[in-house]
């Protein structure tokens, strides 16, 4: 039987859930920032066969920093807790779900919003709340609508508007909502957006007047659903990018070379007939059981609104993944983003590995794209990096004024790092690093989210 990479090394699913106070420090943590560092990813429990595990099916567990007053005052990992968590770990059920065939453990993102911490999926899997301390309260209803769609994973804050827009869709269905929430979480708009085929719509992006929505050759199969992950590509079916009204209403659609957006870096208006779309790229043909034989890019799509056409351009060649940007910028002109070289698009490491030092799935990526000019800072070969998440100084400032943090394996301790960067000295030594006491495994996206309890 071949070794399931997904269940061993840094992808490894730790076994243990953590409480940790007064973390040790190297270097110094800015004295202003008060609030968490949090970052969720699959963390299975019980794997019956690893030969055909996904890795993204595991159970969700949250890792979280508390810092405050320059103090990195806790570290704690926790396991969402569905009801098949709280059953393998021995623990009473905390009520009934609403759907017992969407009882699953939330493992994509979390994030906080007017007060509360959320983790969130997709697929028309409720979003559950956690407590600040990240501990299960449960399946909740942010983002629900009528039709049973909720908040999806890559929720869109805009923090001109402070509204809060998600694109949601369910399996197996042809229809997906477009929903707006108010700064507090409740549900101001749903637009209807029919999208036949069922394509997976992962990401979408937001402008100041427009949603721009993907829709691509990954749909969804039925007759895949026994292989936990239930999308496949559709060689016959174009790629396109659709443009709607933030207020609703029909869209226009743009036909693109054939490809998976894996997550957007930034979207914006450029005059009044051109959008600018930042994607990361995955190529045509990728196969979402076998997610470490992609090779995502930088792509930038430039939308002529007039003309009806759409220019396509490579930005960067380098693999990468999980681009963010100043969030102050989100919506708008920018010139700075930020991606991880992640291990989940290398290929499987062994005795013959002659991959060079610099570059494999230990670097966080800079990019200016005013210059075209890109740096990286490398944490060494045997270290593994995980989403870099961008923080705003305490006064708005210079677009990069702020810092780049994001959990980093050190392989000397055989445990995880929160490594806390000046994005305006990216290669420089880090500013801090809080020396956890657990490995954080490689995971998906998380968020700063500032403020106390």
């Amino acid at each position: 039987m071949s070794r399931n990479r997904y269940l061993s090394g840094n992808f490894a699913p730790v076994t243990q859930e953590t409480t940790a106070y007064d973390l040790p420090v190297t270097g110094r943590i800015p004295g202003h920032l008060d609030g968490r560092y949090l970052r969720i990813g699959p963390n299975p429990l019980g794997v019956e066969d690893p030969a055909v595990h996904q890795w993204t099916l595991g159970a969700g567990m949250v890792h979280g920093v508390r810092i405050r007053d320059g103090r990195a005052e806790w570290y704690r990992n926790r396991w969402v807790r569905n009801g098949a968590v709280a059953d393998h770990l021995g623990e009473p059920r905390r009520g009934t779900p609403v759907d017992e065939r969407l009882d699953i453990s939330p493992n994509v993102q979390v994030a906080g919003l007017a007060g509360r911490t959320y983790a969130l999926t997709e697929g028309g899997i409720r979003p559950y709340e956690l407590t600040y301390e990240l501990d299960t309260v449960g399946p909740c209803e942010l983002g629900l609508t009528p039709q049973g769609y909720s908040a999806n994973a890559h929720s869109v804050f805009d923090p001109h508007s402070g509204e809060l827009h998600s694109l949601a869709f369910r399996y197996g269905t042809d229809l997906a909502q477009h929903v707006v929430m108010d700064a507090r979480g409740a549900v101001r708009a749903v637009h209807d957006v029919v999208v036949p085929g069922n394509p997976y719509m992962h990401d979408f992006a937001l402008t100041e007047r427009f949603v721009l929505l993907y829709d691509t050759p990954m749909v969804f199969s039925a007759a895949h659903l026994p292989t936990g992950i239930p999308f496949t590509w559709d060689a016959e079916r174009p790629a396109r990018v659709g443009v709607m009204a933030r207020e609703g209403g029909p869209v226009r659609w743009f036909e693109l070379s054939p490809h998976l957006v894996g997550h957007t870096l930034n979207a914006y208006e450029h005059g009044p007939h051109r959008l600018v779309v930042d994607v990361v790229r995955h190529p045509e043909g990728m196969d979402l059981r076998r997610l470490g034989a992609s090779r995502p890019t930088l792509d930038r799509w430039t939308i002529d609104l007039a003309a009806g056409t759409v220019k396509e351009e490579r930005l960067d060649d380098r693999t990468q993944e999980f681009p963010r940007v100043n969030g102050r910028h989100a919506g708008r002109p920018y010139r700075y983003g930020y991606a991880a070289v992640v291990e989940l698009y290398a290929p499987p490491t062994g005795p013959g590995d002659d991959r060079p030092d610099e570059g494999f799935s230990n670097a966080l990526l800079k990019h200016d794209l005013e210059r075209g000019t890109v740096e990286a800072h490398e944490f060494g070969r045997d270290a593994a990096v995980s989403e870099g998440v961008f923080v705003a100084a305490e006064a708005p400032g210079a677009e990069d004024d702020g810092y780049v943090m994001a959990y980093v394996h050190d392989p000397e301790r055989g445990a995880s790092d929160l490594v806390v960067l000046s994005a305006q000295d990216f290669t420089g030594e880090p500013l801090a690093r809080v020396h956890l006491p657990a490995r954080v495994p490689l995971g998906l996206h998380g968020n700063w989210v500032a403020g106390a309890e």
